[in-house]
């Protein structure tokens, strides 16, 4: 038993909600009222899983010896906690990479893009994530990739608006998450951190935040105005995310902080309730 759950912690099904991201297309196309469109993105969406599951698992594996010694993930990731051993987790990516390629011959449109995916964070992984900047671009490129493979999963074109506010949105959690890996160990958890100050990232998260803001409000206005009602909860969900980083000591993940947040888990269904509620009409005519 302990060994199947060590499997499973190895996938990190936690930071799956990452891949709600591949949900965004179905809910602007308006087509989250129909039952083949839902399926059809929600398969989309699991291989997204499958394969980010897979990326966690090379990055492990590469970073065995270094997650041994980081006072917390040598207790907390599988295989430097030694719950899990290395043949263990060839095995099930082999697994997963057999899962892609099934989902290949369903939806290859995904799966093209799932294969970019993988190869970037291959990319990130061995090279990228010490490469100050780009390694911030690279995690935030992934999010994009993620709203791309929902749109071919429903073959619907994307706006350009939609895509430059991913960027920026993810761009900024990225920030965030360096900002405090920074202040908590300084560079301890990553080598890219010695490029990076904290005012650095500070700034980059000003940027990042302000540029998500200004192009969902122009994406809103231009593509659905009816949807500016929810320019004030994007704001405030930016505020309080901010405000978990910096009262509560959150933002080292993403996911953690939203989980563990409940006016910032209110206001993500705020949001996706309000954007439903006004595009029914339109997805039902």
């Amino acid at each position: 038993m302990d060994r199947l759950l060590g499997l499973l912690r190895l996938m990190r099904p936690r930071q799956w909600v990452k891949n709600s991201f591949v949900l965004a297309p179905l809910v602007f196309a308006g087509a989250f009222v129909d039952r083949y469109a839902v399926q059809q993105a929600l398969l989309a969406m699991v291989l997204f899983c499958v394969a980010s599951s897979a990326v966690y698992i090379v990055n492990d594996i590469k970073d065995i010896e270094r997650d041994r010694r980081h006072p917390k993930k040598s207790r907390t990731r599988p295989l430097a906690a030694g719950v899990v051993s290395i043949p263990a987790a060839l095995g099930l990516l082999a697994t997963l990479y057999c899962l892609l390629i099934w989902g290949w011959f369903v939806q290859p449109a995904v799966v093209l893009v799932i294969s970019g995916y993988v190869a970037l964070n291959l990319a990130y992984s061995f090279v990228l994530k010490n490469q100050p900047v780009l390694d911030i671009f690279t995690v935030a490129f992934g999010f994009v990739l993620r709203v791309y493979a929902g749109a071919q999963s429903l073959a619907v074109p994307v706006s350009s608006w939609m895509f430059v506010t991913t960027l920026c949105l993810a761009l900024y959690l990225a920030a965030i998450k360096r900002r405090q890996e920074l202040g908590q160990r300084g560079s301890e958890g990553r080598d890219v951190l010695e490029r990076y100050t904290v005012a650095l990232v500070d700034r980059y998260a000003e940027m990042a935040a302000t540029g998500a803001l200004v192009f969902y409000s122009m994406f809103v206005m231009s593509a659905q105005p009816d949807l500016v009602i929810t320019v004030p909860v994007v704001l405030f969900g930016l505020f309080r995310y901010w405000y978990v980083v910096e009262k509560l000591e959150g933002g080292e993940s993403p996911t953690d902080a939203l989980l563990s947040d409940g006016p910032l888990l209110a206001t993500v269904a705020v949001w996706v309730g309000a954007c439903m509620w006004v595009l029914w009409p339109a997805a039902r005519s």
